[in-house]
């Protein structure tokens, strides 16, 4: 197919497919965003595709800090990209031109700064994962001797990380007498605006400890929840939504029709009007993110490890097993449900009936493998913290660790099998090298496994309840299997 998809082209696409209807050339760069994923194009890009209309002050200009992939994908393509929306009965196309251009920041870090920089630049915005934040996931103190922190403290001007970029933007805007943008987190963290607070402080501290008063008192870091299941573009997808735009799409992003973005509303700068595009502003996200980080993200780590040992490769193809509905309705009803304290109104009985609905939808291939990646990042916020509750309450959690369980099999590196288990883990070196001196015995895996702090901090490893339950899981995973260890759970 020779026709790519472009500016030129949009007035030409077929008439079912959405596409801007604003003029693209006329919108301002208000918002930064680093980490240009699929997730954030298909949910916050989304979202501002919205605004241009009534309020042209609020393009996105996008930064890539590691891989040029999405830059070479999309610059051919003026950055715009096709969200497809799929259900189980139907698929909705949308071109999104949210995004003005996107910058590969190693190759251009001048250019990332200057656009940081610049006072129209009001929000920057973020999707980096779990790991992109350079922290201790346990305590969620910064990480001085990650190399990243280690290099950008060295080079200011030339940073890698995030947490550097923003850091020397502030420092230049504060120069310029600019004020300082609003740094907006849209990752899956506990409340993510109180988490990269410290850690941005911090890391102003070691540079300069006057800077740091002043990115303390004068930064605001909004907490948000985002939900949308995103999961990996492939070429099959490719191919059926260029058939159906008549023109190539290189990079199009797929995801389901349910999408939520509750925002805590503190921006000093101004914001767009998200509201008009179905966002929710609160004076406090936390209740919502427990929600979600607990139901949803707990519930898709647990299927991710217990399905893949399972042999399942994707989530719909796992929730078509009936014992693995039991095992997720089960933890979400009595083991996080009343960890929970909600806002009243909050319908958590339809949240969580549309929790089971979303998972089973097999339009969206989400695969296993894929939501298994940095789990060590992601357990201590998806399910430690919801066992900590329930061990201050004296209440059981053995789905939990369950889940715990099939995470330390995992990372074994070796499935049920024997065959290699490809795990993508800033940490996977070292939980291979711990899990091969336990000698394939269950107690001595979770003994090694205990010790790693960076998850289990100091605490739980000392709880006999804890390391009991998770031991007890991991005997039946290597005596059982995963797939006949679900079955055998009680209804």
């Amino acid at each position: 197919m020779a026709t790519r998809l472009s500016n030129a082209i949009t007035d030409h696409l077929p008439p079912s497919v959405r596409r801007p209807r604003y003029d693209r050339r006329a919108v301002a760069t208000g918002i930064v965003h680093l980490g240009v994923g699929a997730f954030h194009r298909a949910h916050q890009a989304v979202y501002t595709d919205d605004i241009p209309a009534q309020d042209p002050r609020w393009g996105i200009v996008a930064a890539s800090l590691r891989s040029p992939e999405t830059y070479d994908a999309l610059a051919p393509q003026d950055s715009l990209y096709t969200v497809s929306v799929r259900s189980q009965a139907e698929e909705d196309l949308r071109v999104v031109g949210a995004i003005q251009r996107i910058i590969v920041a190693p190759r251009a870090q001048d250019d990332l700064l200057d656009v940081m920089t610049d006072p129209q630049t009001r929000i920057v915005s973020l999707t980096v994962t779990e790991k992109g934040y350079c922290h201790d996931p346990a305590t969620g103190a910064l990480n001085e001797a990650h190399p990243d922190v280690v290099h950008d403290l060295a080079h200011p001007g030339a940073p890698r990380s995030a947490l550097g970029f923003i850091i020397e933007a502030l420092r230049r805007r504060r120069a310029k007498g600019v004020p300082p943008f609003t740094v907006l987190s849209c990752d899956n963290l506990p409340s993510n605006g109180r988490t990269v607070r410290p850690v941005l402080t911090r890391f102003a501290e070691l540079g300069d400890p006057k800077f740091e008063r002043f990115v303390a008192d004068e930064v605001s870091c909004p907490s948000t929840m985002v939900d949308r299941i995103v999961p990996a573009t492939t070429d099959e997808d490719r191919k059926r939504i260029s058939n159906a735009l008549s023109a190539s799409d290189a990079w199009p992003v797929v995801t389901e029709p349910f999408t939520q973005w509750v925002i805590e509303d503190r921006f000093p700068q101004g914001r767009p009007a998200w509201e008009r595009a179905g966002a929710e502003f609160v004076a406090d996200v936390e209740p919502y993110e427990h929600m979600k980080l607990r139901l949803l993200n707990g519930s898709h780590s647990t299927l991710a490890y217990l399905g893949y040992l399972s042999g399942y490769e994707t989530i719909a193809v796992t929730m078509a097993d009936p014992a693995f509905v039991r095992l997720i309705q089960g933890l979400m009803d009595e083991e996080v449900t009343p960890t929970l304290q909600m806002p009243l109104g909050a319908d958590l009985i339809s949240y969580k009936r549309a929790l089971i609905e979303r998972f089973k939808n097999p339009a969206l291939k989400h695969r296993t493998w894929q939501i298994a990646m940095d789990a060590s990042q992601k357990l201590p916020q998806r399910l430690l913290g919801t066992v900590r509750d329930r061990l201050r309450e004296g209440a059981s959690f053995d789905r939990l660790a369950l889940g715990v369980a099939a995470w330390m099999c995992y990372v074994t590196g070796v499935d049920e099998k024997g065959a290699p288990i490809d795990v993508r883990d800033p940490m996977a070196a070292r939980l291979r090298e711990l899990a091969q001196s336990a000698g394939g015995s269950a107690e001595r895996l979770a003994e090694e496994l205990f010790v790693v702090r960076e998850i289990f901090g100091d605490d739980l490893p000392k709880d006999p309840r804890f390391t009991g339950a998770v031991t007890n899981g991991l005997k039946s995973l290597y005596e059982k299997g995963a797939k006949r260890t679900v079955t055998n759970l009680p209804g």
